[in-house]
């Protein structure tokens, strides 16, 4: 049961990686292409906005970079010195990308604040409107990927980059909407939307931060930790269930579970109730890496039990 329950995880764990390692490298091609791209339209117009854009885009293709580097980290088996294995590289990575976020936000505010004191013209408007437009587009694209596969393989960190994405995609739609404002009279469009963008872009870091946090804090969903109560429950011979924990390692579960069984069982015979436990949680739950089952005799069983 060990071997095979080593083997799934292997297989979960490459599968999984590799998937969003997928998604890291194709969006960091990707928006480097799209940052190319207005970074031309930014020398030809001068664009003080398009400029700040495509900078916003470029530090959001940036963040595949460690994200990519703890998909690879969480591929290696766990050792010595970390034995739950890399997956905190993927929760560092989200911190980062919480980060970055903030600084969008409070980086769009304190330009639009500079831009409604001293409003500028645009010049070349057509030109700056499209690559905002190509920004925009191309920033909403990698999100949904992002996001997509983020939820699929339970990553916080990727589903958070994929927000900033997202973010970023709003930055671009305001130099698109503050450069249409400005060539139709209004020449503080510009700061007034990119104000109200900031204001958008804290509250996707707000509810980024609550799904990355979580899992820094070692939290879980209250629902998870009755899922596995269930699972184990199932197994002949297990007459109750006392204590159950979790914690997610990057985008994979740990999870302990005590189980009391009656006590006049052998140890082979416990042993085999705890493998039993084991294979029920993992197989009612996804991504689980790891089931840790403590045997305690009816009457006596949990954690309180045993610190007396």
């Amino acid at each position: 049961m060990g071997g095979d329950h080593h083997h799934t995880y292997d297989i979960g764990v490459i599968g999984s990686t590799r998937e969003g390692m997928r998604v890291a490298v194709g969006s960091l091609v990707f928006l480097s292409l799209t940052t190319v791209l207005q970074g031309i339209v930014v020398y030809f117009t001068g664009s003080v906005a398009l400029l700040a854009d495509t900078l916003h885009n470029l530090g959001d293709a940036a963040t595949a970079i460690p994200l990519g580097i703890a998909f690879w980290l969480a591929r290696r088996r766990p050792s010595a010195r970390f034995p739950y294995g890399y997956g905190r590289a993927e929760d560092l990575a989200g911190l980062l990308v919480l980060a970055l976020m903030l600084a969008s936000a409070f980086g769009a505010a304190r330009a639009s604040l500079g831009r409604l004191r001293d409003p500028q013209p645009i010049a070349h408007a057509g030109w700056v409107a499209a690559a905002a437009l190509v920004g925009f587009l191309g920033n909403e694209a990698v999100a949904i990927w992002r996001i997509r596969v983020g939820r699929r393989i339970q990553s916080a960190a990727l589903v958070a980059d994929g927000l900033h994405a997202r973010v970023d995609g709003l930055t671009s739609l305001s130099v698109l909407l503050g450069t249409g404002g400005t060539a139709l009279g209004f020449p503080r469009a510009d700061p007034v939307v990119g104000l109200a963008i900031a204001a958008v872009i804290l509250g996707v870091t707000v509810h980024a931060a609550r799904s990355v946090l979580l899992r820094v804090l070692d939290g879980v969903d209250p629902g998870l930790l009755d899922r596995i109560r269930h699972a184990a429950a199932h197994p002949p011979g297990v007459a109750d269930v006392s204590d159950v924990r979790a914690r997610w390692g990057g985008h994979w579960l740990h999870a302990e579970v005590n189980v009391a069984v009656d006590p006049r069982l052998t140890v082979e015979e416990g042993h085999r109730i705890a493998n039993a436990v084991r294979a029920e949680v993992a197989a009612h739950l996804e991504h689980v890496s790891n089931v840790v089952v403590h045997v305690d005799p009816v009457g006596a069983s949990g954690e309180s039990h045993h610190q007396r």
